[in-house]
């Protein structure tokens, strides 16, 4: 299924991405196909402290779970479809070194890198795939195992719903993220659009129906107060949200996106 280990007899570098890597591509790519790989499950498990959450209130992205390891667990979403649908990326050879680190940065939150075979659509132009391409590519992911500190497990779907509804971080609404996810898999093909993804983009949406139509104000403009006045010199200086967020940014990309994992 994946492998810690790069692929031995594969030149070129390909990165899949099952989340927001599908419409935030990493960058110095020169070729972006569609397709799958097998053998996982993809759900909204994985709590986003830095992105998509805080520390204090993390918010909620997705992470792909092996499939053996998800059967197990009693998921009130029982059901998935075999293949888990993303986009493969293949890096400019002189730029794979950056785009590792920006990875490494990007990823941050204790995720190894693993490979993992990816099915190109049956639709692909056969001129974009590795020369002599027979059968899958290997491609890069990366891999938060079920013991890594984020991992949420199964979570009831309304109850999700709602903490996604109510959620915030430095990258934006968590509900946007999900509806990016939602329109993102609805337009790489027919057979591409995920159920989970579906039923919370659609229970999001009712709850900020909800909202509106009870006059509440939305949980996530209430955050926006929470901040902080930094005295500088004896001045006012900026405000700055109470969570503040250390990490190094590439000096390429200008936004940094939630991780991308597998469980």
């Amino acid at each position: 299924m994946s492998a810690q280990k790069p692929p031995s007899k594969q030149d070129e570098f390909w990165i899949f991405g099952y989340g927001s890597l599908i419409w935030k591509p990493p960058p110095h790519f020169d070729r972006r196909i569609p397709g799958w790989v097998e053998g996982y499950v993809r759900r909204f498990w994985q709590a986003s402290e830095d992105h998509r959450g805080t520390p204090s209130a993390p918010g909620r992205v997705v992470t792909l779970i092996e499939r053996s390891y998800w059967a197990s667990l009693a998921d009130r979403h029982d059901s998935a479809p075999a293949k888990v649908w993303g986009v493969a990326y293949r890096i400019k050879a002189d730029r794979v070194a950056e785009v590792k680190e920006y990875l490494d940065i990007r990823e941050i939150n204790g995720y190894t890198i693993h490979w993992t075979p990816f099915h190109p659509a049956s639709d692909v132009d056969p001129a974009l795939l590795p020369p002599a391409q027979k059968g899958p590519i290997q491609t890069l992911v990366y891999i938060g195992t079920p013991d890594n500190a984020q991992f949420t497990g199964p979570q009831d779907p309304q109850e999700l719903s709602e903490h996604i509804y109510r959620s915030k971080g430095p990258s934006g609404l968590n509900r946007d993220y999900l509806w990016g996810l939602e329109k993102a898999l609805d337009e790489l093909s027919p057979e591409s659009s995920d159920e989970h993804v579906k039923d919370l983009s659609n229970r999001v949406r009712a709850v900020a129906a909800r909202y509106k139509s009870e006059g509440k104000a939305d949980p996530t403009e209430e955050t926006d107060a929470a901040t902080e006045v930094i005295e500088v010199n004896g001045t006012t200086g900026e405000t700055h949200d109470e969570h503040h967020h250390q990490f190094r940014r590439a000096g390429s990309v200008d936004e940094q996106e939630e991780t991308e994992k597998t469980s």
